[in-house]
């Protein structure tokens, strides 16, 4: 078994102990990803904004590990405000039209209340 971590570079990884993601096999996990700009720590107050940016950041890891959203098999969404997950569809539907992975969209806190919506996938590399 091969085990592999990708670090986006955020600073919240190392304060906390996770990885952006691990690739272990040909299997990506990729952890809860929000909208921050990791470069400059920034954070849009619009949601599709978040969303997009999340969906970016995701790419970046994917990418990393030789994967793409064509390669997603499951994917979570959290968002505090259930009532406004249809804002985000247009982003999900260009990342995961084609996939359709597994997916569940969760209701609940996130860490800061800046954060609109947190997005984890699991990928299968294929051959």
């Amino acid at each position: 078994m091969s085990r592999r971590l990708i670090s986006s570079g955020s600073t919240f990884e190392a304060e906390i102990g996770y990885s952006r993601a691990v690739v272990v096999d040909d299997w990506v996990f990729v952890s809860g990803t929000t909208g921050f700009d990791y470069a400059s720590m920034t954070l849009s107050e619009d949601l599709l904004e978040q969303t997009q940016k999340a969906l970016a950041n995701i790419a970046a890891a994917l990418g990393e590990a030789g994967a793409s959203f064509a390669d997603v098999v499951r994917v979570t969404y959290v968002l505090p405000d259930a009532s406004r997950f249809e804002e985000c569809w247009p982003a999900l539907r260009e990342a995961f039209g084609e996939s359709r992975p597994a997916a569940m969209m969760i209701s609940a806190g996130l860490s800061d209340p800046r954060m609109l919506i947190e997005i984890e996938v699991t990928a299968l590399i294929r051959p």
